[in-house]
């Protein structure tokens, strides 16, 4: 079994384009700069989503590609936000936990977007995408609807939202062929626990 996703991960690098090459370099970039909470992320995070928007399309994962339509929205956003400073030149904005309304807001907000995401994904694997994979696809897109939102306003959460999205992620393009985003997802997992930790320790000082 083992033999045989390694030859299948292997496989899928042999294979990888230039392109997702690119994502994905982009992609670990961004994630680091958020951990470090540096206002980078967000245009380095720009070239992972708008290629990623393609790719997703090609690759029948209908809601990744609206998630990251929604990043690329959202991170022009938080651009702004993130680079708003003060009279005295301080940023405005700082890293702060939710608090209990907060919490169920975004609780909310991804159950909204879980169920509009699987209904349409349903539709569409019935429609012309039997590839699709709905369950997968709108757990790892509202999760990381989630996570973005919370992102831009620098609250401590979207880092749990990133985990799961994570999680989700890795097997789900591991299947689709994109192992190389597959690998990806994975040491993003492992930057979004050590951004989580950073981010404590930040808010503690």
């Amino acid at each position: 079994m083992m033999i045989s996703v390694w030859q299948q991960f292997i496989d899928g690098l042999q294979h990888t384009t230039w392109l997702e090459f690119i994502a994905v370099i982009a992609g670990i970039g961004s994630v680091w700069f958020s951990k470090k909470e540096n206002i980078l992320v967000y245009p380095v995070g720009l070239v992972n989503t708008v290629i990623y928007i393609y790719l997703s399309l090609k690759g029948h994962l209908f809601g990744e590609a609206s998630v990251n339509l929604y990043y690329t929205i959202m991170s022009i956003y938080g651009w702004v936000l993130w680079a708003r400073k003060d009279q005295a030149q301080h940023h405005v904005l700082q890293i702060s936990y939710s608090s209990r309304r907060e919490w169920i807001q975004q609780v909310l907000f991804f159950l909204v977007f879980y169920a509009g995401i699987f209904l349409a994904l349903s539709w569409l694997q019935k429609a012309f995408a039997p590839e699709a994979i709905p369950w997968a696809d709108a757990l790892a897109s509202a999760s990381a609807y989630t996570g973005m939102w919370l992102m831009t306003r620098k609250k401590m959460e979207n880092w749990y939202w990133w985990i799961i999205t994570n999680l989700a992620s890795i097997p789900l393009y591991f299947v689709k062929g994109y192992v190389f985003t597959s690998f990806q997802f994975a040491v993003l997992l492992v930057l979004a626990i050590a951004g989580l930790i950073s981010w404590r320790k930040k808010i503690k000082r």
